[in-house]
């Protein structure tokens, strides 16, 4: 087991996103951005290290906020390259299967279901995050708002699917214009992907 996190891969090339995402929009955000939480994340962890080895005091409170903060970049920032795949090649279209069903069942249609995640997306405050996550109890894939990357988390529950709402995340490609990158991503989100973390939590629930 790894003692420290790493940057894990993209499971495409820079290009492969274009044009809703350019190559140089994805290179600054996944060689620049993540890195820096994989980053922050592993000087957290030496710096718990080095207090322990030293027998000095740490700022719990703080070291845990900090950790959640950079813990989350990391988690968010994988989810979201892995939900995405270049358009007609695995992106965009239409969900299917138990996905597809899923959200029949919960919002009367995938109209609905774009237009209410547009919205939540649109209107994160400042720096954020929208995505789907699924209840355990209750079956229905939750649309939620996440701020920063650790705050108004529904506690416990698989995320399926992530949108990152940084500006870092569009401001080449899209300027201030959010509204627009939201639009761009429905041409490049992976419905195989995103289907097989239901499929996953489903099983969860069942085993």
């Amino acid at each position: 087991m790894e003692k420290f996190y790493t940057l894990r891969a993209l499971p495409y090339d820079f290009r492969a996103l274009a044009p809703y995402i350019s190559e140089e929009q994805l290179t600054l955000h996944y060689t620049k951005h993540h890195q820096a939480y994989v980053t922050g994340a592993n000087a957290i962890l030496e710096k718990i290290d080095k207090a322990r080895k030293d027998q000095t005091d740490l700022d719990i409170k703080a070291t845990a906020r900090e950790l959640s903060f950079q813990l989350g970049g990391i988690r968010l920032h994988t989810l979201f390259w892995q939900n995405l795949a270049p358009a007609g090649k695995g992106g965009g279209g239409l969900p299917g299967g138990d996905l597809a069903k899923a959200i029949d069942e919960e919002y009367g249609g995938f109209d609905r279901f774009k237009k209410e995640f547009s919205l939540a997306a649109t209107s994160v405050e400042g720096s954020g995050w929208a995505a789907v996550s699924y209840c355990y109890r209750t079956g229905r894939p939750l649309i939620m708002q996440i701020e920063k990357h650790n705050l108004n988390l529904f506690p416990g529950l698989p995320i399926l699917m992530v949108l990152d709402l940084w500006e870092h995340a569009y401001y080449v490609d899209y300027r201030n214009d959010r509204a627009k990158f939201v639009d761009a991503f429905w041409q490049i989100v992976n419905w195989d992907a995103i289907g097989k973390r239901l499929a996953a939590a489903v099983a969860e629930v069942k085993g």
